[in-house]
């Protein structure tokens, strides 16, 4: 509740310095929900650090960022997937030139109430669960129970993340929609049938969920999202990138901050919010360098 205090509180400032003639000095970030927390903790401290320097944070979905940007609506756009072929098209059509750089690193997680039984599931499972293949906890070790689906909605880049990789497919209709990661946790906090999926930095001090194990196969080791080192050597199969979407070699305000965020201290924040740093991957680190052009 504090953080969405702090969300509704630094958009009322936002508001009110476009209308005292800031926004023009103003940086606008906008899209995915996954890091909406992250980067508004993010932001909160750059400007301390930077008086003169305003920053807004929104969300929406990655889609909705990612949109924003090639619409000249905003600086950033954050997204918990990749950007889409016909979005670069799009985007290039309207002259805007979009690179990446990753932020930092989510294990995806697969949670269900702490009363099921069930500890750990693979892939595959997890993609039948979701496709709506697979009906009944019982199916894979649970109780005699129907199975109901906590998942997000279409603007979601968490949504498009499992459809490509796990479900390889849709999700079934019956998977109840929801606006957020919270949202999810809440519902699977108070639903013992209940199961569902959210970014690592959502759950890590969480109560009365279970964090599933997760293994690439069957005959595939488990791996637990909240270790950094199945995360790092991949035996934590559900990772992915968190990313921000710039016009063009970020310059200016825009890569002062983005410096910030991958600077040590920036990278403290990532790991204080529940994510990883992304330092646990040297192709990120290669990546980042090469859109920053350093």
């Amino acid at each position: 509740m504090k953080k969405y205090m702090t969300v509704i509180l630094v958009s009322a400032l936002a508001l009110f310095l476009c209308g005292q003639g800031y926004a023009r000095n103003m940086l606008q970030i906008k899209g995915s929900d996954t890091l909406i927390n992250l980067v508004q903790r993010l932001s909160e401290v750059y400007m301390d650090e930077n008086p003169g320097k305003y920053v807004s944070v929104t969300g929406g979905g990655s889609g909705t960022g990612i949109a924003a940007l090639l619409n000249g609506k905003c600086d950033i756009a954050d997204a918990s997937r990749l950007i889409k072929a016909k979005e670069i098209t799009m985007a290039l059509d309207a002259g805007i030139i979009p690179k990446r750089v990753v932020v930092a690193i989510d294990g995806l997680s697969i949670i269900v109430n702490e009363n099921n039984p069930v500890m750990q599931l693979t892939v595959s499972e997890i993609g039948s669960i979701f496709r709506g293949e697979i009906t009944n906890w019982k199916d894979v070790g649970g109780a005699n129970e129907p199975i109901t689906l906590y998942g997000r909605q279409s603007n979601s880049g968490t949504f498009d993340f499992m459809v490509e990789m796990v479900l390889k497919g849709d999700h079934s209709p019956r998977m109840k929609r929801m606006n957020g990661n919270a949202q999810i946790v809440e519902s699977v906090k108070t639903d013992e049938t209940g199961i569902g999926y959210v970014g690592v930095g959502y759950v890590k001090t969480a109560k009365g969920v279970t964090i599933l194990k997760v293994a690439s196969g069957p005959n595939a080791p488990y791996g637990s999202p909240l270790n950094i080192e199945d995360v790092k050597s991949g035996k934590y199969p559900i990772t992915r990138p968190l990313n921000q979407y710039v016009n063009g070699t970020p310059a200016g305000d825009v890569l002062d901050f983005i410096r910030f965020e991958l600077s040590p201290e920036g990278q403290r924040i990532v790991e204080e919010e529940g994510f990883f740093p992304v330092s646990v991957s040297e192709e990120y680190i290669d990546f980042n360098r090469q859109t920053l052009g350093i």
